[in-house]
């Protein structure tokens, strides 16, 4: 039986956007039906790519059948475009961060609720084979009960390859909004949710010379933090650490690791949807390779949309929602707050952990 897709309008057409173009051709409950960008001609060399239609941001506003609006937007205005769609009657499903400020945040949950809409973000990496598998391990005992964890995430940046640079430096990204949400979304997954957290935060180069084309040569102001240490506690009293910097020359730390009462856990990269996933328990002499216990292990951005389109159908709760993205904006800003103030941030939000996925899917669908 034929599935009746879900239409869906793309806003942003930059370096991200080939990915959930190809979206309608990797899940079947998708179907792309256009994008537009601030630069006219950027949409309609995807339209013309990707076999969709270049539209205005309007017109995938008033169309009445695209369901959902995909935002890939720069940070600073993921809260003006998803606030736009959600006013349409349209549901949203944006990239990381759901937004710059937690009061943007706030109003793309409050919007979406009293109007009945969907609100999501990425990422939905946590979904993919490598992390379903660890949180089965974690919920099938393996290492016990969980009562630590770390994560990180420390490179030199992305001015020596990436084409538009600027925006990573500015408010809304830098390595904790930008790389973070990919280790908080895992832990929180894994773990559950955090009650409070305490960090330390500095600029260690004010300015970054562009070295990839085209804008080679041009010097970017930084604006936010680039190496930040925090510590979170969980409400399951487990206790985490996590570094995300753009300082580093070189490191042979782990991505993420979860410690428990019978064991250790080795995640994969959770900016990547496969392995390797490697368990050490209490008494092993050496790691053990696990094999996937599920699918969706290749690049398969676009997961939490076709989630969301079959959440909608079926009624159930969707599993990148905003309020998983919500809590995590929170905690980002909280490290930084905590630095800037000397003391912990007890959280004010908090989420619950989304529901794993089931085995044995069919490539390309998901359960009602």
């Amino acid at each position: 039986m034929a599935i009746t897709t879900t239409k869906v309008g793309i806003i942003g057409c930059g370096n991200i956007s080939p990915i959930y173009l190809e979206a309608g051709k990797n899940f079947d409950i998708l179907e792309i039906k256009g994008c537009s960008d601030i630069i006219r001609e950027r949409s309609e060399a995807k339209a013309a790519e990707f076999g969709c239609k270049a539209m205005t941001n309007d017109e995938i506003f008033a169309d009445p059948e695209i369901e959902i609006v995909i935002n890939i937007t720069p940070p600073k205005v993921h809260a003006e475009i998803a606030l736009g769609a959600l006013a349409a009657g349209k549901n949203v499903h944006g990239e990381k961060p759901l937004a710059v400020s937690r009061e943007d945040g706030r109003k793309i949950i409050e919007l979406a609720r009293s109007k009945g809409l969907r609100a999501g973000s990425a990422p939905d990496t946590f979904m993919g084979g490598g992390i379903q598998t660890c949180r089965k391990l974690i919920e099938d005992g393996w290492i016990g009960e969980p009562i630590g964890a770390t994560a990180f995430m420390t490179g030199h940046g992305a001015e020596t390859w990436h084409p538009d640079p600027e925006f990573l430096y500015k408010s809304g990204a830098g390595p904790m909004f930008d790389m973070g949400p990919y280790y908080l979304t895992a832990l929180v997954n894994l773990i559950g949710p955090v009650r409070r957290v305490t960090g330390s935060a500095r600029i260690t180069f004010p300015e970054r010379l562009i070295t990839s084309q085209p804008k080679r040569g041009q010097v970017i102001k930084v604006e936010v933090p680039t190496h930040i240490a925090g510590i979170l506690d969980f409400e399951n009293g487990a206790v985490g650490t996590i570094i995300t910097s753009n300082d580093v020359w070189a490191a042979q730390l782990p991505r993420i690791e979860i410690y428990g009462t019978e064991g250790s856990l080795s995640v994969p990269d959770p900016n990547t949807f496969g392995g390797p996933v490697k368990v050490r328990r209490a008494g092993a002499a050496e790691w053990s390779d696990v094999s996937l216990t599920h699918g969706y292990a290749q690049n398969s951005r676009g997961l939490g949309v076709a989630d969301m389109a079959y959440a909608l159908r079926s009624g159930r709760k969707h599993r990148a929602s905003g309020e998983l993205a919500f809590h995590v904006l929170d905690i980002m800003h909280a490290f930084h707050d905590a630095s800037r103030e000397g003391k912990h941030i007890m959280l004010q939000s908090t989420c619950e952990k989304p529901a794993p996925l089931p085995m044995g899917l069919i490539h390309g669908q998901l359960d009602e």
